[in-house]
């Protein structure tokens, strides 16, 4: 059964800095790419970082420089370290593996101004 549970999410003041995660069951973890999406409201979810099963990592633009996505295949593990948090960035935040349609169900994050 695959599971996606994310966390960390939770209320920062602007310019303050959050870090998320995402634990994966039921899948073979490092076969996948791992994405982050949001999704705020009355708006269409949002993919905002991918990294690949090389590590690789791609950003959306709205959120380069200042969040970074990372992996840990031992503990089936993806992070987003989010800095410089600006209220647009306010939304609930999904992981997703790439190979799998699964969702989790997401993580809250407010940022006031």
């Amino acid at each position: 059964q695959v599971q996606l549970v994310e966390s960390g999410g939770g209320l920062v003041q602007a310019g303050g800095s959050l870090r998320l995660s995402c634990v994966a069951s039921g899948i073979i973890f490092s076969g996948n790419a791992m994405r982050w999406y949001r999704q705020a409201p009355g708006k269409q979810r949002e993919l905002v970082a991918t990294i690949t099963r090389g590590g690789s990592t791609n950003y959306a633009d709205s959120v380069k420089g200042r969040f970074t996505i990372s992996r840990d295949n031992a503990k089936n593990t993806v992070y987003l370290q989010m800095n410089s948090l600006k209220p647009e960035d306010t939304a609930v935040y999904y992981c997703k593996a790439d190979l799998y349609i699964n969702w989790g169900q997401g993580t809250q994050v407010t940022v006031s101004s």
